[in-house]
Parts: structure tokens; sequence; C-alpha cells
């Protein structure tokens, strides 16, 4: 069961005013089940993406990347069950007929047109089961169907992710929604992770990569389950232009600050879901590293205690074996590191001091921290003034068999 995430409620999802979505059973990888989301999007939109770093890059995301380039986007497809990853020009084929199937139905160019897909990896896409989906999913679309988006996206996810946000921006009331999958192969570095983010609010075409990259950054880029950065991780970011709001032509303008908070809340929650459902997660961890010199250097620790085996499965067991914690910080990378500075706090624990035991530490104290189902992991580097948060979950040994299990 997720790490106390509770079920996104269809009436709690608002509507984003120019864009609708339909979802249907295509019989992608099994008979069913929800997996062919069509996004309908009005003309006049604004989208902006951000995609995985991985060399090996899915085929969808290589042409996500190009249509973004050319075209003003009209519609998405999303499938689940197949990751159209690791094959070829193959892939790259299959893709594109997607691209022309929906968008020969819909009266546009097929670069109009942006492919997601999430699933197993290097299987061919089986794209005519996803063309026969598509009349159904386009009659399905409607402004409500958040939730029903959200239940189509999933693949090892055990339940949806979906949330909504409102601000005001120049006295109009603006509303933004997105919808998230994932909980294996996670640890998002953009610029089997998808996000999708629309808001009504009116936002110029030039800042929406940025603002896009700056949510990526604040959420996605922040959390991570077993360290591995999938071949499809992507964030696109839709803004209808529906509001009636001044549109934003500067993500650093006063007026744009409360957008950003919604949208920034919206992805952090999506991300912290991801990290919530991990696959087999029992615990929900933030590990804050703080008086570091540089924001990276701090991330760089934080990650090294959030991607550490010896610490999540210890985390598991609730056994607080916390020189696991004090060898990831001293691994991170940081080379002038003073470990004599150093400072490690469970919750309200003081644990370690000047680099070694606190004195006063006592380990049931530990172990009454480390039974929680949240935990937060607090270091401080005694180098600087800076500060990083990341998220994550510990491993249980159901980690391991679902991912043994995953593709029978």
């Amino acid at each position: 069961m997720p790490v106390n995430l509770p079920l996104p409620v269809e009436a709690d999802l608002s509507p984003v005013a120019g864009l609708r979505i339909g979802v249907t059973e295509a019989g992608v990888r099994k008979a069913g089940r929800k997996d062919v989301t069509v996004m309908l999007l009005d003309p006049g939109c604004s989208v902006g993406g951000v995609f995985t770093t991985n060399r090996f890059c899915a085929a969808p995301v290589q042409i996500c990347r190009e249509h973004l380039l050319q075209s003003d986007i009209r519609a998405v497809i999303i499938n689940t069950g197949n990751a159209n990853a690791g094959t070829g020009a193959d892939g790259l084929a299959r893709a594109r007929e997607t691209c022309s199937a929906l968008s020969s139905r819909l009266g546009l160019t097929p670069q109009q047109v942006l492919p997601f897909s999430t699933g197993v990896i290097m299987e061919p896409l089986p794209v005519d089961r996803i063309v026969a989906g598509m009349d159904a999913a386009i009659a399905d679309a409607r402004e409500t169907h958040w939730l029903r988006a959200a239940e189509g996206i999933m693949t090892t996810d055990t339940q949806p992710k979906a949330f909504s946000a409102s601000a005001l921006v120049d006295g109009r009331k603006v509303t933004v929604t997105g919808i998230s999958k994932g909980a294996g192969m996670i640890r998002p570095n953009m610029a089997t992770m998808l996000g999708f983010i629309a808001t009504d609010a009116c936002i110029d075409k030039s800042v929406m990569a940025a603002l896009s990259l700056e949510l990526a950054e604040g959420s996605f880029n922040r959390v991570t389950v077993d360290g591995d950065t999938s071949t499809n991780d992507s964030l696109l970011v839709i803004a209808t232009n529906k509001a009636g709001n001044t549109p934003v032509t500067d993500l650093n303008a006063a007026s744009a600050a409360p957008l950003k908070q919604a949208m920034l809340s919206v992805a952090r929650q999506l991300a912290q879901a991801i990290v919530r459902d991990g696959e087999g997660a029992t615990k929900f961890i933030a590990v804050q590293v703080e008086g570091g010199q540089t924001e990276a250097e701090c991330r760089l620790v934080a990650y090294a205690i959030a991607h550490s085996p010896l610490v999540k499965t210890a985390f598991f067991a609730s056994d607080p074996n916390l020189g696991r914690i004090l060898a990831a910080v001293g691994y991170a990378g940081v080379t002038d590191l003073d470990q004599g500075l150093i400072e490690l706090y469970l919750d309200d624990v003081h644990v370690a001091t000047q680099g070694g035991r606190n004195p006063a530490y006592r380990e049931e104290d530990g172990q009454r921290v480390m039974k929680q189902s949240e935990i937060t992991v607090r270091v401080n580097l005694g180098r600087g003034s800076a500060t990083q948060t990341v998220w994550t979950c510990d491993f249980s040994y159901d980690y391991v068999t679902i991912n043994a299990d995953y593709r029978s």
C-alpha cells in the first residue's frame, strides 16, 4: 500500500478549460485495462516539456522533442504497457505512425501530436491496437476526465496520482490540474515516470520551456525510488490561455509568483506521490542536506543517502544502523568535506555531532523514529548556507518481487 497517499477523488480535480481527455481499453499489453489516453487541446495553447537525460531515450521522447520545436501542439497520445524504447528505427516509425493516425482523425498535421509511451522496454509497439482504439478515446474526451487519465497511464503503480490547485493572477482565478505515473525505475533526471500538468492561465509560449524546467527542478528532479533514470521520463506542461489574465511573459515577475506557486504545488505533490507509491515502499523519507557551499553539493550528498541500498534497507527494517548514512555522506563526492563538522539528525533525534556519535544519542530514540512511516534525515555539512531536499522511500522484499515478476 502507498505510504500515506489518499486516493484521488474525481470531484476534487478541476477541469482545465481548453483541454479534453479521453481514455480507452486498447489491449496494448493486457485486456481489460485502460491503456490509451488522448488529450485534445484547443487552438492557441502554449506547451513546454522536459525529458529524460538518459542517452538511450525512447522513440516517443525523440519525437516529442522534435515536434515541440516544429509546431503548435494540438493533441497528445499516451499508451501504457509498452515503452517503445530500445526499438531502434522501427520504434521511431511506429511512433510516427501513431501521430499520423491521430492527426488524420483530428484534421491536424502529425507534427501537432505528441506521443508518450510507458511500460516494457525492447518490445515492438503494437501500433495497430493503439490506432484501433483511437476513435473510442476521442469519443470519450471530456474536460472532467482527469482521474480516468491518471488510471490510464499507470504501470506498476498501485493507485492513480492526480492533484489540483488554484491561484489568483491579475484578479482572475486560474486552475492547475496534473497527473503522473511511476513507481519503479525512478530517478527522474530531466533536463518510466510521466507527468502532465495543465493550467488555463495565459502564459506566453516563449517561457514554457523555462517554466517546465523550473517545475521539474523543484519536484520530479528531487525524488528517487531506486536510482534508475528511465528511458521515457517526461514532464509536459500545458497552458490553454483561457483564464483571461495578462499573459505571463516573465517568470520572475511578481505577478507570476502565485501561478508558479500553484503549479509547483501540484508538481511537487505528483512527484512525492510517486515516491509514496514506490514499488514495495513502506516509508516516505525526506533527506535534507544543509550547510553546503552550493546547492549542487547538497543535492549530491542527499542523493548519495537516498540511493544507498544499505540505507534504504535499514529504514525498511527500522534498524538504526546510522553509520550507513555517514558513509554515504563521505562517498558522495564532496572531495574537501571536513568530517569533523558533520551533524546528523533523524527528525528530532541528534544522532551524530562533529563527525562522531552524539554522546546523548540513544539507539532506542533512533529506532523510535525509524519505525515511523514518514521520516526526515537532516545532515548539516558545516561549510556554508546552501540547502537542498530530496524525497525517497525504503527498499522492501516486495521491491525485488515486483521487478522480478514485472514482465510475467
